[in-house]
Protein backbone atom coordinates (compact mmCIF):
# COMPACT_ATOMS: atom_id res chain seq x y z
CA UNK A 1 0.00 0.00 0.00
CA UNK A 2 2.76 2.56 0.58
CA UNK A 3 4.43 2.31 -2.49
CA UNK A 4 1.20 2.40 -4.67
CA UNK A 5 1.01 5.58 -2.53
CA UNK A 6 4.64 6.32 -3.31
CA UNK A 7 4.18 6.00 -7.34
CA UNK A 8 0.74 8.13 -6.70
CA UNK A 9 2.76 10.84 -5.40
CA UNK A 10 5.30 10.19 -8.28
CA UNK A 11 2.92 10.79 -10.92
CA UNK A 12 1.00 13.62 -9.43
CA UNK A 13 4.28 15.43 -9.20
CA UNK A 14 5.45 14.99 -12.21
CA UNK A 15 2.02 15.94 -13.66
CA UNK A 16 2.54 18.99 -11.93
CA UNK A 17 5.75 19.74 -13.28
CA UNK A 18 5.06 19.13 -16.54
CA UNK A 19 1.61 20.87 -16.66
CA UNK A 20 3.72 24.16 -14.88
CA UNK A 21 6.18 23.83 -17.84
CA UNK A 22 3.52 23.56 -20.87
CA UNK A 23 1.86 26.55 -19.30
CA UNK A 24 4.45 28.55 -20.12
CA UNK A 25 4.59 28.65 -23.77
CA UNK A 26 1.05 30.04 -25.73
CA UNK A 27 0.34 29.90 -29.76
CA UNK A 28 -1.74 32.68 -31.10
CA UNK A 29 -3.79 32.66 -34.77
CA UNK A 30 -2.48 35.94 -35.79
CA UNK A 31 -5.65 38.17 -36.10
CA UNK A 32 -7.72 35.88 -34.13
CA UNK A 33 -10.40 35.74 -33.18
CA UNK A 34 -12.15 38.16 -35.13
CA UNK A 35 -10.00 38.01 -37.94
CA UNK A 36 -6.76 36.18 -39.41
CA UNK A 37 -3.74 37.25 -41.72
CA UNK A 38 -6.26 39.15 -44.39
CA UNK A 39 -6.85 42.76 -45.30
CA UNK A 40 -9.06 43.74 -42.78
CA UNK A 41 -7.69 42.83 -39.71
CA UNK A 42 -6.42 46.08 -37.71
CA UNK A 43 -3.25 44.01 -36.60
CA UNK A 44 -1.83 47.26 -34.50
CA UNK A 45 -4.54 47.02 -32.61
CA UNK A 46 -4.45 43.11 -32.52
CA UNK A 47 -0.76 43.16 -30.91
CA UNK A 48 -1.74 45.88 -28.55
CA UNK A 49 -3.82 43.01 -26.36
CA UNK A 50 -1.28 40.75 -25.92
CA UNK A 51 2.09 40.21 -24.47
CA UNK A 52 4.38 38.05 -26.60
CA UNK A 53 6.92 35.76 -24.49
CA UNK A 54 9.80 33.96 -25.73
CA UNK A 55 8.24 30.32 -26.42
CA UNK A 56 5.13 32.07 -27.74
CA UNK A 57 4.17 30.48 -31.08
CA UNK A 58 2.71 32.76 -34.34
CA UNK A 59 0.11 31.12 -36.34
CA UNK A 60 -0.89 32.92 -39.65
CA UNK A 61 -3.80 31.18 -41.41
CA UNK A 62 -4.62 32.37 -45.01
CA UNK A 63 -5.15 31.08 -48.63
CA UNK A 64 -1.82 30.79 -50.09
CA UNK A 65 -3.50 31.90 -53.56
CA UNK A 66 -4.24 35.35 -52.05
CA UNK A 67 -0.92 35.92 -49.53
CA UNK A 68 1.89 34.76 -48.28
CA UNK A 69 3.90 35.52 -45.42
CA UNK A 70 7.52 37.81 -44.96
CA UNK A 71 9.77 38.48 -42.05
CA UNK A 72 11.43 41.12 -42.66
CA UNK A 73 13.82 44.07 -40.90
CA UNK A 74 12.24 47.21 -39.47
CA UNK A 75 13.50 48.73 -42.76
CA UNK A 76 11.68 46.31 -45.23
CA UNK A 77 8.52 46.47 -42.49
CA UNK A 78 8.84 50.55 -42.52
CA UNK A 79 8.88 50.45 -46.36
CA UNK A 80 6.18 47.62 -46.97
CA UNK A 81 9.67 45.86 -49.31
CA UNK A 82 9.97 42.12 -49.65
CA UNK A 83 12.91 42.40 -51.27
CA UNK A 84 15.73 41.59 -48.74
CA UNK A 85 13.40 38.71 -46.49
CA UNK A 86 14.37 37.29 -43.32
CA UNK A 87 11.93 34.14 -44.11
CA UNK A 88 9.30 33.54 -46.48
CA UNK A 89 6.60 31.36 -45.75
CA UNK A 90 3.49 30.23 -48.03
CA UNK A 91 1.56 27.13 -47.07
CA UNK A 92 -1.42 28.98 -45.54
CA UNK A 93 -0.93 27.43 -42.18
CA UNK A 94 2.62 28.40 -40.81
CA UNK A 95 4.25 28.48 -37.29
CA UNK A 96 6.32 30.97 -36.43
CA UNK A 97 8.29 30.11 -33.17
CA UNK A 98 9.10 33.38 -31.04
CA UNK A 99 12.57 32.23 -29.84
CA UNK A 100 14.22 35.40 -28.65
CA UNK A 101 13.30 38.80 -27.18
CA UNK A 102 13.27 41.74 -29.67
CA UNK A 103 10.64 42.95 -32.33
CA UNK A 104 9.80 41.07 -35.34
CA UNK A 105 8.12 42.34 -38.24
CA UNK A 106 6.16 40.31 -41.04
CA UNK A 107 4.23 41.74 -44.09
CA UNK A 108 1.71 40.23 -46.97
CA UNK A 109 4.70 40.28 -49.65
CA UNK A 110 1.68 40.34 -52.28
CA UNK A 111 1.96 43.74 -53.93
CA UNK A 112 -0.37 46.26 -52.28
CA UNK A 113 -1.10 44.23 -49.78
CA UNK A 114 1.31 45.60 -46.76
CA UNK A 115 0.55 48.98 -47.81
CA UNK A 116 -3.14 48.48 -47.28
CA UNK A 117 -2.84 47.02 -43.50
CA UNK A 118 -1.26 43.96 -43.97
CA UNK A 119 1.46 43.92 -41.90
CA UNK A 120 2.73 43.34 -38.05
CA UNK A 121 5.18 43.67 -36.09
CA UNK A 122 5.89 41.46 -32.75
CA UNK A 123 7.36 42.60 -29.57
CA UNK A 124 8.78 39.66 -28.25
CA UNK A 125 9.60 39.94 -24.01
CA UNK A 126 11.60 37.77 -21.59
CA UNK A 127 12.93 38.10 -18.08
CA UNK A 128 15.67 40.55 -18.50
CA UNK A 129 13.71 42.84 -20.90
CA UNK A 130 10.61 43.29 -17.45
CA UNK A 131 8.49 40.57 -19.53
CA UNK A 132 9.24 37.18 -18.49
CA UNK A 133 9.51 33.40 -19.81
CA UNK A 134 6.13 32.34 -18.48
CA UNK A 135 2.89 33.69 -16.77
CA UNK A 136 3.43 35.18 -13.87
CA UNK A 137 0.60 35.01 -11.24
CA UNK A 138 1.75 38.70 -10.64
CA UNK A 139 1.02 39.90 -13.85
CA UNK A 140 -1.26 38.34 -15.94
CA UNK A 141 -1.08 38.42 -19.84
CA UNK A 142 -2.59 40.71 -21.48
CA UNK A 143 -5.98 39.97 -22.29
CA UNK A 144 -6.72 38.21 -19.50
CA UNK A 145 -8.53 38.73 -16.51
CA UNK A 146 -6.43 40.43 -13.29
CA UNK A 147 -5.55 37.83 -11.14
CA UNK A 148 -5.36 38.52 -7.59
CA UNK A 149 -1.53 39.72 -6.22
CA UNK A 150 -0.10 36.60 -3.71
CA UNK A 151 -0.22 37.55 -0.25
CA UNK A 152 1.91 40.13 0.59
CA UNK A 153 2.03 41.19 -2.70
CA UNK A 154 0.62 45.17 -3.54
CA UNK A 155 -0.97 45.60 -6.85
CA UNK A 156 0.46 47.58 -8.93
CA UNK A 157 1.90 51.44 -8.21
CA UNK A 158 0.99 53.92 -10.36
CA UNK A 159 2.40 53.31 -13.57
CA UNK A 160 1.86 49.79 -14.16
CA UNK A 161 4.93 48.82 -11.71
CA UNK A 162 4.36 46.12 -9.01
CA UNK A 163 5.13 47.23 -5.36
CA UNK A 164 8.31 45.53 -4.32
CA UNK A 165 7.28 42.79 -2.14
CA UNK A 166 7.54 42.17 1.97
CA UNK A 167 10.59 40.60 3.32
CA UNK A 168 7.77 37.89 4.18
CA UNK A 169 6.38 37.57 0.69
CA UNK A 170 10.30 37.34 -0.19
CA UNK A 171 10.05 34.75 2.73
CA UNK A 172 7.15 33.03 0.97
CA UNK A 173 8.84 32.54 -2.29
CA UNK A 174 11.73 30.95 -0.81
CA UNK A 175 9.51 28.71 0.52
CA UNK A 176 7.78 27.82 -2.08
CA UNK A 177 11.19 26.97 -4.67
CA UNK A 178 12.19 24.80 -1.57
CA UNK A 179 9.02 23.08 -1.51
CA UNK A 180 9.19 22.89 -5.88
CA UNK A 181 13.06 21.61 -5.26
CA UNK A 182 11.81 19.01 -2.76
CA UNK A 183 8.93 17.81 -5.07
CA UNK A 184 11.27 17.31 -8.22
CA UNK A 185 13.77 15.13 -5.66
CA UNK A 186 11.10 13.53 -4.52
CA UNK A 187 10.24 12.52 -7.32
CA UNK A 188 13.27 11.33 -9.26
CA UNK A 189 13.75 9.24 -5.92
CA UNK A 190 10.45 7.77 -6.37
CA UNK A 191 11.18 7.04 -9.74
CA UNK A 192 14.80 5.72 -8.91
CA UNK A 193 12.30 3.12 -6.39
CA UNK A 194 10.90 1.77 -9.49
CA UNK A 195 13.82 0.72 -11.25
Amino acid sequence: MAEAARALLVVAMATAVLTTTAMGATTYTVGAPSGSWDMRTNYAQWVSTITFRIGDQLVFKYSPAAHDVVEVTKAGYDACSASSPVATFNSGDDTVPLTAAGTRYFICGFTGHCAGGMKVAVKVEDAATGGSTAPSPMAPRAGTPAAMPPAGMMPPAAGGRPVPPSSSASRSAGVVESLVGLGVGAMAAGLMIFY
